[in-house]
């Protein structure tokens, strides 16, 4: 995926890429100022990823807490969707991931950036400008835009919870193995 240089755009976030909490925060950290993208979620994605952290065995104050900062954070992220928007969306293999689609061409977003990239066939989504996008291209795509503000986004993401980069991108690497990977070659190399 390759960005304009200098352009900002929207982009919907799948609930996927929104559970693992290191990777939602490495993402939200780029769309604050100076922000290089727009996030934008469906009420449904936001019930999918409480779903989610349940799962993964987060307390209700656990859950509620990074998602009520989301919102407070970025409160024209969240798209409403009315039945009428599900209804002419295209249909996709998965039709629950329809209010991700209906939300990317309410909001008129370049891109849905998902680990369910079968979900988001380039034939569907073609038509309205839409790419999908795996969260290691996105975030790749946002390094190569500005590598001292991401460099810098990780580093504040690492004060935020007592560690060092390289303690959060071992945290990422198992999601994003080759944004990691892309952080840690350059920075060597410097």
């Amino acid at each position: 995926m390759i960005l304009n240089p200098g352009s900002r755009f929207s982009a919907v976030l799948d609930a996927c890429v929104l559970a693992p909490m290191p990777l939602c925060d490495t993402l939200l950290r780029r769309a604050e100022e100076p922000a290089l993208f727009n996030p934008l979620w469906s009420s449904e994605t936001l019930e999918e990823v409480r779903r989610t952290l349940d799962k993964f065995g987060y307390t209700e104050m656990q859950t509620d807490r990074p998602l009520r900062a989301m919102e407070a954070a970025f409160p024209e992220a969240s798209v409403h969707l009315s039945p009428r928007h599900l209804k002419a969306s295209p249909e996709l293999p998965d039709p629950k991931d329809k209010h991700v689609l209906a939300a990317a061409i309410r909001k008129h977003a370049s891109t849905i950036v998902t680990f369910n990239l079968k979900h988001f066939p380039r034939s569907v989504l073609e038509p309205s400008g839409i790419v999908a996008s795996s969260p290691g291209e996105f975030l790749i795509s946002l390094l190569r835009r500005d590598r001292a503000q991401m460099l810098k986004v990780l580093d504040a993401q690492a004060r935020a919870v007592g560690q060092s980069r390289p303690d959060v991108l071992e945290k990422l690497k198992s999601a994003v193995p080759a944004f990691v990977k892309a952080v840690e070659t350059k920075s060597r190399q410097n």
